[in-house]
């Protein structure tokens, strides 16, 4: 009993560090702890989709938070990314890819900081770095500042892709590719020049797979980081 005790107090004070400095995680279907690190399909229907949620513990309280930018990264484990991530405006699977920042009808896990008033979306650049890699950039922003505690993990996004064009005709190929999906950074802004935040450090994990994993080999995200140094203001100037 008394071993048991000292193993739930190393877990409950592994988890206190962990929160005290803030962080993210990212994972399939619900935040966190509460959703899953892999998704394998056997791509034999089109119906459905596939949900993942970007969730996080801010370093400190926000009592301004207006707005919302993360940094997702996708790399696959072939050469170069196949049709079925092609999610740009003129790729195989555009319109196949969407942001949401709405958790009013659930799920209820987590904190949620939007009270549902949050709008935004996403831009998909591919080949960035790499010929297999993309990179998603989602924002959003909320009319009114909203306040945000430095205890609780919160929603802060959800990027869902439909499984159209899986099977049959119009079909795009690479459904089977491992994949991993890397949440490199987020910032919180605040109004009024109260300061912003960049939490890049993960709680549980910043990544998920698909069939298995990235380029790194089955069951890893190796690779997954950028090829070079990719500075928000370089980010930036590609979305303008």
């Amino acid at each position: 009993m008394r071993r048991a005790l000292l193993s739930l107090s190393a877990l409950a004070l592994f988890a206190t560090s962990a929160a005290a400095g803030g962080g993210i995680n990212l994972s399939w279907s619900d935040c966190g702890p509460y959703g899953a690190l892999s998704r394998n399909l056997s791509c034999n229907t089109t119906a459905g989709a596939q949900v993942m949620v970007g969730s996080g513990i801010s370093p400190a309280p926000m009592s301004q938070l207006v707005a919302l930018t993360a940094m997702v990264v996708l790399q696959t484990d072939e050469s170069s990314l196949s049709p079925w991530w092609e999610f740009a405006p003129l790729g195989c699977r555009a319109g196949s890819l969407f942001a949401f920042f709405d958790y009013t009808a659930g799920p209820f896990s987590c904190a949620d900081p939007w009270a549902g008033n949050a709008q935004g979306g996403f831009t998909f650049v591919q080949g960035l770095g790499a010929p297999n890699r993309a990179e998603i950039r989602v924002t959003c922003a909320v009319p009114a500042p909203v306040a945000l505690d430095d205890v609780s993990e919160a929603y802060f996004f959800t990027l869902a892709f439909n499984n159209a064009h899986m099977t049959g005709a119009g079909i795009c190929p690479g459904c089977t590719d491992g994949a991993c999906f890397t949440l490199s950074s987020l910032l919180l802004s605040q109004a009024g020049g109260v300061g912003d935040l960049t939490l890049a450090t993960p709680l549980l994990r910043n990544f998920v797979l698909w069939q298995g994993g990235g380029a790194g080999g089955l069951g890893t995200c190796s690779g997954a980081t950028p090829t070079r140094a990719t500075t928000w203001g370089a980010v930036k100037s590609l979305y303008r």
